[in-house]
């Protein structure tokens, strides 16, 4: 016989843990299957960015959900630490973009232009400064800075604490941790869920899928499409120096604990493996940026593999087929950690997803015909 849960969300990375999280503080009953340790987790190898400035070209509602998601991370944060005693030493001072060269300055205004002009894109501030205005507030720069994107509203975390955080919370308000429960088959019928494992069966009465890449393997079990494939992304640690970079770029910052994280690297590639020249490339775009990383020894690289849809934005759905099953599928875990367990988990707790918000999430867009 399978024990019975209200929720069984199926992956224990960051996005299933923010929403099991949420979904407990609504007196849910809930179990996370998950892999364990062996998982290849995009929440072990991210860059942890709180980011919002060059979020939903192409989708506006995505620069809504990312926006309102920044705005409650603040108190997010305040409540893990009340609760866990973990400081996820969240920091919202803002974030630079940098350009190397004129070309790379002028294509991210142009960025910024096309971004800010769709209908329904949210108004938020964002500055294009160059070499002198990025030097009044980054001294370190280099000569070969010509300038950058700067919001006010960007940040950073340090999402280890986070994922930490977030596994202790849960378990706190008592979910269910089943590690070594990858899932098999599953079926629904009677208003239930049968989640078959190696371990044995789960009944629930909804599932989550947020098993990241897995989610194209379990949807169609569910009546969900998933189309996410993985993108490899390359990261570099430094050995910790004194404090010089208080404000994150989007490819280089300084964490808590006083080492650079540089990156990132976008490659269609399905296997987590360190190739030594894209990681020369990263190195000496952040030396060329900031010299002073050039004297730095690395002392870590790794490589970990995004969850990627066609057109790189987020999947929310529901099924129509299998009432009770979700999915939430994105390469954004950190920055949306907040919405997922606020916002998101509330109303998968209800059994709805208001399509006023959530119908350009669904995977219903890769459907419509093209034209002839």
């Amino acid at each position: 016989m399978g024990t019975q849960y209200d929720v069984a969300v199926i992956g224990g990375g960051l996005v299933g843990a923010a929403l099991a999280w949420g979904l407990a503080k609504r007196g849910q009953r809930v179990a996370v299957l998950d892999e364990g340790d062996i998982a290849l987790r995009a929440s072990r190898g991210n860059f942890a960015l709180v980011w919002v400035q060059n979020k939903g070209l192409g989708m506006p509602a995505y620069g809504a959900w990312t926006l309102g998601s920044s705005n409650a991370w603040a108190g997010f944060a305040a409540t893990l630490l009340e609760e866990t005693g973990i400081d996820v030493h969240f920091e919202r001072p803002g974030g630079f973009h940098m350009a190397l060269s004129e070309r790379e300055l002028e294509f991210r205004a142009n960025q910024m232009k096309r971004l800010h002009s769709q209908p329904g894109m949210p108004h938020y501030e964002v500055r294009m400064l160059d070499h002198a205005g990025v030097k009044r507030m980054l001294p370190e720069i280099g000569p070969e800075v010509v300038g950058a994107s700067y919001t006010e509203l960007d940040g950073h975390c340090n999402s280890l604490k986070l994922f930490r955080a977030l596994h202790i919370g849960m378990q706190q308000m008592g979910v269910t941790y089943l590690p070594h429960h990858g899932v098999d088959t599953m079926s629904h019928a009677h208003g239930e869920f049968a989640i078959a494992t190696k371990q044995g069966t789960i009944i629930a009465g909804k599932v989550v899928l947020a098993a990241g890449v897995g989610n194209a393997r379990l949807g169609p079990m569910v009546g969900l499409d998933v189309p996410v494939r993985p993108q490899r992304g390359q990261l570099i640690v430094t050995e910790k120096t004194a404090p010089f970079l208080r404000y994150p770029v989007s490819t280089v910052r300084q964490t808590d604990e006083g080492g650079l994280l540089l990156g990132d690297s976008q490659e269609e590639a399905v296997e987590p493996v360190v190739g030594h020249s894209v990681i020369a490339v990263l190195a000496d775009r952040a030396r060329r940026m900031f010299p002073k990383v050039g004297s730095l020894n690395i002392v870590r690289t790794w490589a970990a593999l995004r969850v990627m849809t066609r057109d790189g934005f987020p999947i929310y759905d529901q099924s129509g087929e299998c009432p009770g099953a979700f999915v939430a599928t994105c390469h954004s875990g950190v920055t949306l950690a907040a919405g997922h367990a606020l916002t998101l988990a509330p109303l998968i707790a209800d059994g709805r997803l208001p399509a006023e918000t959530f119908e350009p999430f669904s995977s219903r867009r890769f459907h419509v015909q093209q034209a002839a």
